[in-house]
């Protein structure tokens, strides 16, 4: 099929478009990447966390245009069922795209008090209660799912949709000093050495620009 495009913001503070590219990936298409300017409004907006609706990454394949994650994610394995983005037996199958779709809409604190920055690492850094209470959440999630489905991706042996929708927020952890339990570090380690994840985190790391708003101590 005709190669696809996909928009992409900032790799070094962008959780969404680090999404979108592990989704890419993930299918197989064959895609080129197109950088919008961190200064495009659509951009910014989705950076600073100050929009509802995230336009950006957007997959343009043909004549199809489609954003947001999980419509890119639903769009992808419906066009490349041979990928297996979503696990193949039903119960997996269903709470794959539950715990993705919970990703996707919730855990505001985490997203405000420890946003998406592959450059940093603040050691000690303090966890407001709000923040911490998403960890706990997260940390369940990956949990049961490692126990159920045996690891090393959170349902089995290969990554799904699901360790797309996760892995920014192993580099959340990394960045800001997250403390969690030995499978849950195995599985941070898992995402880290996945062979797309680690080339998006070195070209991140060679990114020029910054954003003064997403750098600063707080």
């Amino acid at each position: 099929m005709t190669e696809a495009t996909l928009l992409i913001s900032s790799k070094n503070y962008s959780s969404w478009s680090l999404r979108g590219y592990l989704l890419a990936k993930l299918s197989g298409i064959d895609f080129v990447e197109e950088k919008v300017s961190p200064d495009d409004a659509r951009a910014r907006q989705e950076l600073l966390m100050r929009t509802s609706s995230i336009l950006v990454p957007c997959l343009i394949h043909g004549e199809v245009s489609v954003w947001d994650t999980l419509a890119i994610a639903e769009y992808l394995n419906e066009v490349f069922p041979d990928a297996q983005m979503l696990p193949r037996e039903k119960v997996a199958r269903a709470r794959c795209r539950s715990i993705s779709g919970e990703m996707h809409s919730g855990f505001a604190a985490l997203r405000a008090s420890l946003p998406m920055n592959l450059r940093a690492h603040k050691r000690g850094f303090t966890v407001w209660s709000s923040a911490q209470a998403d960890i706990d959440r997260i940390t369940s999630i990956w949990r049961d799912c490692l126990t159920s489905w045996k690891g090393p991706f959170l349902f089995g042996k290969a990554p799904t949709i699901a360790d797309a929708m996760y892995a920014p927020v192993v580099t959340r952890f990394l960045s800001y000093d997250v403390t969690v339990g030995p499978a849950c570090q195995d599985y941070c380690d898992t995402i880290m050495n996945w062979e797309p994840m680690q080339r998006w985190v070195a070209e991140a790391k060679r990114e020029p620009q910054e954003i003064i708003e997403l750098d600063m101590d707080f």
